[in-house]
């Protein structure tokens, strides 16, 4: 599979550069969509470069991303961008940083994060298009990578949530 573009921003953290828009409105995201298309990283892994972290992409993260209480609150222009953000799920993975750890509270998720749970930033830029046409624009999101630890010690990606459009300005490319 093709690895995605990145770029800085004006404040020197990397940015996952999305394609295109793959999931188009903001009402009615086909949230089935989404499952089914994280389904095809299902099994890789991701070394994060700023700690060397190896992240599984197991097989309930596809569901979790996609079906979340996070994910079903969702509504507008978050919700495009999340969904959107599956394409470059791998490369945000990558690119993540400032890692924080939090112990597991939830009997729920004994098994699955005997170890805590990790949190890391990431940043992805969605294109921003005019009249149908994909300018040289993106509108920046930062998110919240969620992580758990299993008790062997493997780290699973878990969902993306904390979605916010940075209020600074727009990234612009030269392509």
């Amino acid at each position: 599979m093709k690895t995605l573009e990145s770029a800085l921003d004006e404040n020197g953290n990397k940015v996952v550069l999305l394609p295109n828009i793959i999931f188009v409105g903001k009402q009615k995201i086909n949230w089935n969509e989404v499952e089914k298309y994280l389904e095809r990283f299902v099994g890789g892994t991701v070394k994060i470069a700023g700690t060397d972290d190896v992240i599984y992409l197991g097989k309930d993260f596809p569901d979790e991303y996609a079906g979340s209480k996070y994910t079903r609150k969702m509504k507008g222009g978050r919700a495009k961008a999340k969904a959107n953000a599956a394409q470059g799920i791998r490369e945000m993975v990558g690119i993540a940083s400032d890692k924080r750890f939090r112990k597991n509270q939830k009997e729920k998720h004994s098994g699955d994060a005997a170890n805590g749970w990790y949190y890391y930033t990431t940043r992805f830029a969605m294109p921003i298009y005019a009249n149908d046409v994909k300018t040289e624009t993106y509108n920046i999101f930062s998110g919240c990578l969620v992580v758990n630890c299993t008790e062997k010690g493997k780290m699973y990606l878990y969902d993306l949530v904390d979605i916010k459009k940075e209020a600074s300005n727009p990234l612009r490319t030269n392509k």
